[in-house]
């Protein structure tokens, strides 16, 4: 196993590996029965507000919930390509899944927090805190992303004694 995982690396690998199944699992119960999943802890707090603050018909709510349940499907897709990206030493010491991983954080940011808003104004208080521990989660992420950059390669510097004349410390190419 390599030891050269930068913190962000192995940070977004944990990430990928909560989201991936719980939020795959929340999007097939709202694509299997949208009603059932609506009514879930993770999207209850979309179904209440749609239903209570903006009096949503169902089918609209359902439409809505569609495509919560369409965006955390992307986030998902997005965190399996950084999980593909960070397996490959090659491109992981140059950070090459970081645009995917930033895509994923950036995207299940804007669905934690607005999830997190509406479940604040429809007094859902553990929806509340499930959407903030995930907005936290990736929040987190994200500002260790900024500061962690990638490993400068080491030179190697070699030192000629300076006792030898300069033709001898010179190769020469007799052809």
């Amino acid at each position: 196993m390599s030891t050269n995982w930068r913190i962000s690396s192995f940070n977004g690998v944990l990430l990928a590996a909560y989201f991936i199944p719980t939020w795959a699992i929340i999007a097939w119960r709202i694509v299997t029965s949208p009603v059932r999943g609506l009514f879930e802890r993770p999207s209850v707090s979309l179904a209440l507000y749609a239903s209570d603050h903006l009096q949503l018909p169902t089918m609209t709510a359902i439409r809505f919930v569609w495509l919560l349940a369409l965006g955390r499907l992307t986030v998902v897709a997005f965190f399996a390509l950084f999980l593909v990206l960070a397996v490959r030493a090659a491109i992981r010491k140059t950070s090459g899944g970081g645009e995917a991983l930033g895509i994923a954080l950036g995207i299940g940011s804007v669905i934690s927090f607005g999830s997190m808003l509406m479940a604040s104004q429809v007094g859902e208080t553990e929806a509340l805190r499930l959407h903030a521990t995930e907005l936290l989660l990736m929040l987190g992420t994200a500002v260790v992303m900024v500061f962690d950059q990638p490993a400068q390669p080491q030179t190697v510097v070699a030192t000629v004694p300076s006792d030898l004349p300069l033709q001898e410390t010179q190769l020469s190419y007799n052809g």
